[in-house]
């Protein structure tokens, strides 16, 4: 490989927070009461002798753009990496420590602390990854992790739309949308150290439930090939998964195997998120030993901005959301007529109804991309459909393009156009206008040719 140029470096931290503190990703109040597994930041640092760049994930549900600008400023004062090219992803697991800025963090204000402590942290995990700088070959290749993520949007029997309806619920029509069970691998092969591992694939980390912490099945993504390949170190990076979940309403016999029925008409179960995370490793170690190994000769990064207009709410509509929304805030649940899913959809849309009653009436949402000779990350600072996942790979020119949910910011759902003309719960809570899974498309697609072309 005589042009190669790379070098690359892996760092690893704790992050598991105290007891008592929120937990994240629901509409109901849950605090931490014990570990399942600990929480991390994985971090790869990549340089071709002269641009370095790190790559960091974190177990958490996501992190504000605002939030993670501060800490990525604070990476890049710390190490020398321009901030540009601080890529800082979450995996979004939803038994993770709440780090949104939000009403639950405001009024448990003794666990603040916790936020500058990750952003020592971030600091931490990217130092020890370059210090970790190798000479190394890098492949790619794609497997396949099938029967682990399922859409969970559903046309019913009776005309309606609805999110995780169930288990066998016969009143199920057909699903909108089908997955994509393409698993992304880049294997860093060093002189002198461990090989790394960096995984992509899309699908929710809600399968644990409850009030302990878990990282969820990237936990076990990365513990299965860590143990299956001695002398490895695994990073994984969630992808698009704003409509796909692990719930297989279809499911029969052994597939119900370490799940229980949940109060929101999903079943979960930590004995499934160990099912998936070996899933997905299973399809790592199908390719591992077969990646295409390529020359890199550069390491490129660039970020940019998308203007997307909000999701305001109609003046008819705001006297039903301050009912519900009230409802809800005076812990009277059910006192709404609604159950299951379908109250979190009316909870989740009347709150976003009242939080945009006076605008913005725009929002600019933060890209991020890092391209490491012939293979890109694209960040996407939310919840992206299948659909953006596709759309970026299926366009862009690098061979290999990998996309990134919660990645340098958290901002919520991006929907498809077809999502909005539908309904359903990501649409209906969304701050964002219809449009904007196009325009993070034509957005991304745009940097990563601006990238590609320095």
């Amino acid at each position: 490989m005589e042009n190669n140029k790379l070098l690359a470096g892996f760092g690893r931290v704790n992050i598991t927070p105290p007891m008592g503190i929120p937990i994240s990703g629901y509409f109901v109040d849950r605090f931490a009461e014990g570990v399942l597994d600990e929480l991390e930041i994985q971090a790869l640092a990549v340089s071709d002798g002269e641009n370095r760049a790190v790559i960091m994930v974190a177990d958490l549900v996501g992190v504000k753009a605002a939030q993670l600008f501060r800490y990525r400023e604070s990476v890049s004062k710390a190490t020398g990496v321009p901030a540009e090219a601080v890529f800082i992803a979450s995996t979004h697991t939803h038994t993770g420590p709440v780090v949104l800025e939000s009403s639950i963090m405001e009024k448990n204000k003794e666990f603040a602390f916790y936020l500058e402590t990750l952003e020592s942290r971030f600091c931490d995990a990217a130092r020890f990854a370059l210090q970790d700088l190798r000479p190394a070959k890098m492949g790619y290749g794609i497997a396949q992790a099938p029967n682990i993520a399922f859409v969970r949007r559903f046309r019913m029997k009776d005309g309606k739309v609805r999110t995780n309806p169930g288990v066998g619920n016969p009143d199920i029509l057909h699903p909108l949308g089908d997955v994509d069970e393409r698993v992304n691998v880049l294997r860093f092969a060093r002189e002198g150290g461990e090989d790394l591992v960096l995984v992509n694939f899309g699908v929710h980390p809600d399968t644990v439930g409850g009030s302990l912490i878990s990282a969820d099945y990237p936990r076990f993504v990365r513990e299965t090939v860590e143990n299956a390949l001695p002398g490895t170190r695994c990073l994984f990076l969630n992808g698009a998964q704003g409509d796909v979940n692990h719930v297989n309403v279809n499911a029969k016999g052994g597939d119900k195997n370490g799940l229980v029925p949940m109060f929101d008409d999903c079943d979960r179960g930590y004995e499934h998120a160990k099912h998936m995370g070996r899933t997905i490793a299973g399809a790592v170690l199908q390719i591992f030993g077969k990646v295409n190994f390529v020359d890199v000769d550069a390491v490129r990064f660039g970020c940019s901005t998308c203007s997307i207009p909000s999701n305001m709410p109609k003046a008819e509509d705001l006297p039903q959301a301050r009912v519900y929304a009230a409802l809800h805030k005076a812990g009277k649940d059910s006192e709404i007529p609604y159950q299951g899913m379908e109250l979190t959809t009316v909870v989740a849309e009347s709150l976003r109804m009242l939080q945009l009653e006076h605008g913005p009436e725009s929002f600019e949402l933060p890209l991020s991309a890092l391209a490491i000779g012939p293979a890109a990350l694209i960040g996407i600072p939310g919840e992206p459909f299948t659909g953006i996942g596709r759309g970026l790979k299926d366009g862009s020119p690098y061979t290999i393009t990998l996309p990134c949910c919660a990645a340098n910011g958290y901002e919520g759902y991006f929907p498809m156009q077809d999502a909005y003309d539908e309904g359903g719960y990501e649409a209906r809570s969304s701050r964002f206008a219809a449009g904007v899974a196009e325009k993070l498309i034509a957005g991304g697609l745009q940097l990563l040719g601006e990238v590609y072309q320095k």
